[in-house]
């Protein structure tokens, strides 16, 4: 293409480790491989919106690859067809023409979750070129195996597990994390798994206090005397409803989950002699440096999105299938969640090596030919 190419970068939704890293990749592959002049939206659509944007050199994209956060800024509220800003104006219309009348540009990069991908995925209808790239420590993304900060976000919740083992050994104690994930349990299962604990809580499967009590009296009966409980803060318990931390109306998803933990520790404490703390990990899953599989996955993610700009393949997102990077179309992604099946080959793993997911006489079984999947 030629060495006029002017592309603009952005990054929307929450943040996670190893946004820095794909800024840098994108930026630097399409100045390096396509001659490219790139643009940085100041905090996601809202820069969009606003029209904050600035040039993005060689040199800013230097240095950032192991930073967490993004360089950019984000925001999780500002969506271009229902701006809070406007009493929730459609302003879809002026975010196009700005971005390809005023800034002339060839295209966009979107750096984001589902709710960005729903974004991008209209805004693309209403003519303006996207290539996006998933991103989200929940790993909800539908037709990716993996979304950057996932593996980033299990590393952080893996080690409070093993720090509060120890603890709960010492004290015979029951321990219980809550995890990160929304209405997917990736992180809690995963971390749970990595981090040997007896119970994983999961929004797919609500709970029956019951089950948890039995697991929890039969260890306490036991050599171990003591119990780890990894809930993702989803869960919910069989016929109730999760748990609401607060509701923020002026943003896309307005209920904020938190606290299911406190619940939890209430119900057991009406069956159990034993000490019960908990621990909620909240934004700590999503702060600090990448881990080297989030860097080396950013990194292939924004380079293959710089190549889709080059060669025109817009309304489509970048994606890991099978260990190989594609790219799918973002009508795929958009308005959808992947959460985790009970036909998943980690649940069966799970209950392989005696770890309650909450429910009793769950049973699948693991099978040959999904053993190479598990850790996709």
């Amino acid at each position: 293409m030629a060495s006029s190419l002017r592309v603009g970068v952005l990054t929307g939704g929450g943040d996670c480790p190893g946004l820095n890293a794909v800024i840098r990749a994108v930026t630097k592959s399409l100045i390096l491989q396509h001659g490219a002049e790139v643009f940085g939206f100041e905090e996601g659509y809202l820069g969009m919106i606003e029209r904050r944007v600035r040039p993005l050199a060689y040199r800013d994209a230097s240095g950032i690859l192991n930073a967490g956060g993004t360089i950019l800024g984000t925001s999780n509220k500002a969506n271009p067809f229902d701006f809070y800003g406007r009493d929730g104006a459609d302003v879809s219309a002026e975010v196009v023409s700005y971005c390809i009348e005023e800034l002339k540009l060839d295209a966009v990069v979107v750096i984001g979750g589902d709710g960005s991908m729903s974004i991008a995925h209209g805004l693309n209808e209403h003519g303006l070129p996207i290539v996006g790239v998933p991103k989200t420590i929940d790993n909800d993304l539908m037709e990716t195996d993996r979304t950057f900060g996932f593996d980033t976000a299990v590393n952080i919740a893996t080690e409070a597990l093993d720090r509060l083992q120890t603890t709960a050994q010492s004290h015979q104690r029951v321990m219980i994390v809550e995890t990160m994930g929304r209405y997917a349990g990736w992180i809690a299962l995963y971390a749970g798994v990595a981090g040997g604990a007896d119970v994983i809580l999961i929004p797919e499967f609500p709970y029956e206090i019951e089950e948890i009590v039995s697991v929890c009296k039969t260890r306490a009966q036991g050599k171990q005397r003591f119990t780890i409980i990894a809930v993702a803060e989803g869960a919910a318990p069989k016929g109730g409803d999760r748990v609401v931390q607060q509701i923020i109306e002026d943003s896309p998803d307005p209920l904020r989950l938190g606290g299911v933990c406190k619940v939890l520790e209430a119900q057991l404490k009406q069956h159990l002699g034993s000490e019960i703390r908990t621990t909620i990990l909240g934004h700590t899953q999503r702060g600090g440096s990448p881990t080297p599989y989030d860097r080396v996955l950013a990194t292939g993610y924004g380079t293959y999105a710089a190549a889709m700009v080059a060669d025109g393949q817009f309304g489509r997102m970048v994606a890991l299938q099978d260990n190989r990077l594609t790219s799918v179309p973002l009508s795929a992604v958009a308005n959808k969640v992947k959460t985790v099946s009970p036909s998943h080959p980690m649940v069966a793993a799970a209950l392989a090596v005696g770890t309650s997911l909450g429910v009793p006489d769950l049973d699948v079984r693991l099978q040959g030919d999904q053993r190479s999947s598990i850790v996709s």
